[in-house]
């Protein structure tokens, strides 16, 4: 493992690109590098010949604890700066994400929340180990899904277990998220590695131009507004940190207590 903040490996035998967010002090929360370093890794795949499958996966203990909170402390002004920032990287690298021929796969260990919940929907298939852990993690902030989490939590689970991940603050664990529908398969930490590189293998010799033609079909049947929702929840978000609510999200959070909320 480098030092950079994403970490990417290409396979060109197998045709299997991995990018590794490597921020694992900070269960690879996303900051500004970070995303940048996402956008910029992202693009690179554009260039590689004989891509066969992208697989996403988090250093460390985690896939990736969400977006790094105390980059959205301060004033609401400081706030939208830093998620702008963040965002006027991820979401780009998502929908770069979307237009490939390859599938992605999100290889999940550890928690995936927030960014990170909804970078793993993002995927195509979602490969998890038996501990990982599910979770919205926005109500605790005061805030609404970005990087794409609102529309994949509804097209992949629904409208009404998306509301319930949000409004109840529910964990899930990978039984309870493969149970849902959200991933694909889980195994057990001895297992795990044996089944993560079977369904990449799988994937990676399959028909990739025809998977391409699969995702767009699919994205088109749900609306074929991705872009467009990428940055309806952008300002979502930016709204909310104008909020009191917002406020005392980010303090609890830093301060590791529970938040009161006033609904204001």
């Amino acid at each position: 493992m480098t030092d950079k903040l994403v970490n990417t490996t290409f396979d060109k035998e197998a045709g299997v690109a991995t990018l590794t967010f490597n921020r694992p002090e900070a269960l690879n929360a996303v900051n500004v590098p970070l995303a940048e370093a996402f956008l910029a890794a992202v693009r690179e795949l554009k260039g590689l010949t004989g891509l066969r499958c992208v697989v996403l996966t988090g250093a460390g203990r985690a896939f990736m604890a969400g977006g790094d909170v105390s980059s959205m402390a301060g004033t609401p002004e400081q706030a939208g700066n830093a998620i702008n920032a963040i965002l006027d990287a991820v979401n780009p690298a998502i929908l770069i994400l979307r237009s490939l021929d390859a599938p992605v796969i999100a290889a999940v260990k550890g928690v995936a929340a927030g960014a990170g919940l909804s970078l793993a929907l993002m995927a195509d298939l979602v490969v998890a180990r038996e501990d990982a852990k599910f979770l919205v993690a926005y109500n605790g902030l005061g805030a609404v899904p970005d990087c794409g989490g609102s529309w994949f939590l509804a097209h992949k689970i629904g409208a009404g277990r998306a509301a319930e991940l949000m409004l109840l603050g529910r964990t899930l664990s990978a039984a309870e998220a493969k149970d849902w529908g959200m991933i694909t398969e889980f195994a057990p930490e001895k297992e795990y590695e044996n089944l993560l590189k079977g369904i990449i293998g799988k994937v990676a010799r399959g028909p990739t131009r025809a998977f391409g033609a699969f995702r767009q079909l699919t994205d088109r049947a749900n609306g074929d507004q991705l872009a467009a929702h990428l940055e309806a929840e952008r300002a979502a978000f930016l709204e909310m940190t104008r909020t009191e609510d917002f406020a005392e999200g980010v303090s609890a959070f830093l301060a590791k207590r529970p938040a009161q909320f006033q609904g204001r």
